[in-house]
């Protein structure tokens, strides 16, 4: 499996995590969650999770209103609450 644009694929022979890496930026704030094979029963599993909870989050951060050009705190709180219930 390849990486995409917000989701890096993780697959180390040596390491005991192998997963998708979701990671997104905006506006000054990073959002940042992985999404183990382990734990989602396999590499297309985890994959579907991160690119739903990625979906959902550019929801929440293209429809949110900027303070000073930074990400508003509820909206931050928002896409932190999306990650958490992610899996």
């Amino acid at each position: 499996m390849k990486s995409k644009k917000n989701l890096t694929r993780f697959t180390y022979e040596t390491a005991a995590f192998e997963g998708w890496r979701l990671c997104i930026s905006r506006a000054g704030t990073t959002f940042t969650k992985y999404f183990p094979d382990k734990k989602l029963g396999g590499g297309k599993k985890s994959l579907a999770a991160a690119e739903k909870a990625l979906a959902e989050l550019k929801a929440v951060i293209e429809g949110s209103k900027r303070v000073d050009g930074k990400l508003a705190p509820a909206t931050i709180k928002k896409g932190e609450k999306i990650l958490a219930d992610a899996f």
